[in-house]
């Protein structure tokens, strides 16, 4: 009695898997190019968007009889293609790597090896910067004390002269003609060095 039960249910599950199987070719006739944007829009490879789509047909022509038809086709295939595209990109390594020999493009010769030059200034240049910064406090120490009081905390200190005035409690319009005055005899001072 058993065997002739599993034998019906047989007869019975082969028309249902021709169907599916119709619908499955179907499906991928004609939705093949938005599983691979699907996929592409997960993975941003091509080969590893074909790669994902392959394996989620694979996939859904294996596991065929577990499509119930309460869903379309095309959604039961977007769901595999989705998990498919996502289960690769956790297969990727974590940190791409980059060989510093491989060219940037193609035109120029550039490797990725000279956008890695060291960008900080040369000990050609740092002399250069250290000897003009010498030069500027010798010539800031030159100045009047209050002079040398109004360019110290608004240019080298970096405050606003309404800051400075505030805190020396002198009006801001002063403040503001002192700090001209100092830079102008500033320029002239090192002009002269």
């Amino acid at each position: 009695m058993q065997a002739q039960h599993s034998h019906m249910e047989y007869e019975q599950a082969a028309p249902i898997q021709e169907q599916g199987l119709g619908e499955l070719r179907d499906a991928v006739s004609h939705y093949m190019p938005v599983l691979y944007k699907r996929a592409y829009r997960y993975v941003g490879d091509p080969h590893d968007a074909e790669d994902a789509v392959q394996d989620a047909l694979l996939s859904a022509y294996t596991h065929l009889h577990q499509f119930k038809g309460t869903a379309k086709m095309t959604t039961w295939l977007t769901t595999i293609v989705t998990n498919s595209a996502l289960t690769k990109l956790r297969r990727r390594p974590r940190h791409s790597y980059v060989s510093l020999d491989e060219p940037l493009t193609e035109e120029q010769g550039y490797r990725f090896s000279d956008r890695l030059a060291d960008v900080r200034p040369s000990p050609e240049g740092e002399c250069i910067r250290s000897e003009m910064q010498g030069k500027l406090m010798r010539s800031v120490m030159e100045l009047s004390p209050l002079l040398r009081e109004a360019i110290q905390l608004c240019d080298l200190d970096g405050l606003s002269t309404t800051e400075v005035a505030h805190s020396l409690g002198v009006p801001c319009g002063t403040m503001k003609s002192r700090v001209s005055r100092a830079r102008l005899k500033l320029k002239q001072l090192m002009r002269r060095r």
